[in-house]
């Protein structure tokens, strides 16, 4: 939660052994270094609250994926119990040079979701879900694009309800079979 709720450059050493109970000497023994502390803090983030693409992307349908997809980006981003937006959005985008491994590790997370809709959605064009002309790669990317914005709005304080009110204008320009 510490580097979700500050980010990696703004989460301090001492934030992160305190939230974990254990001495610097015992995470530096565990993790070796605070980048691959942030590296463990994303996969547990992607195994828990962000699992909602791996559930999205088995949808039937293109159209429930996409559907699937922003209501988990909703929930998600706006938890009462929880800090709002998205570690994988707002983890590491604006950093030093120091911290370049951080943000490239969220560099890749964000691509490997956008390959997988892309992927899911190609799949879509072949089964004949989405119109021939479709352009999987575009559709990903738009997306994704909404929901790393909707990510941004949830940590700048917009509510549950108006983030939905963006999903579901989004899932309305959905392309038709």
């Amino acid at each position: 939660m510490v580097f979700w709720e500050h980010g990696y450059e703004g989460a301090s050493l001492a934030a992160l052994t305190g939230a974990m109970g254990i001495s610097t000497t015992s995470m530096y023994g565990a993790f070796g270094n605070k980048e691959e502390l942030f590296r463990k803090a994303l996969e547990r983030y992607t195994e828990g609250p962000s699992a909602y693409l791996e559930r999205a992307v088995e949808e039937p349908t293109a159209l429930g994926v996409v559907t699937a997809l922003f209501a988990g980006v909703v929930r998600t981003t706006t938890r009462p119990a929880g800090p709002h937006g998205c570690l994988g959005v707002q983890g590491a985008l604006a950093t030093g040079d120091s911290s370049r491994g951080a943000r490239d590790i969220l560099v890749a997370w964000r691509d490997n979701g956008y390959s997988r809709l892309r992927e899911r959605f190609g799949r879509a064009v072949d089964e004949g879900d989405l119109p021939p002309d479709a352009d999987p790669a575009v559709l990903a990317r738009y997306v994704t694009a909404v929901g790393y914005g909707m990510a941004v709005q949830a940590a700048s304080g917009v509510c549950r309800d108006e983030l939905q009110a963006v999903a579901d204008a989004a899932v309305r320009a959905w392309p038709p079979r």
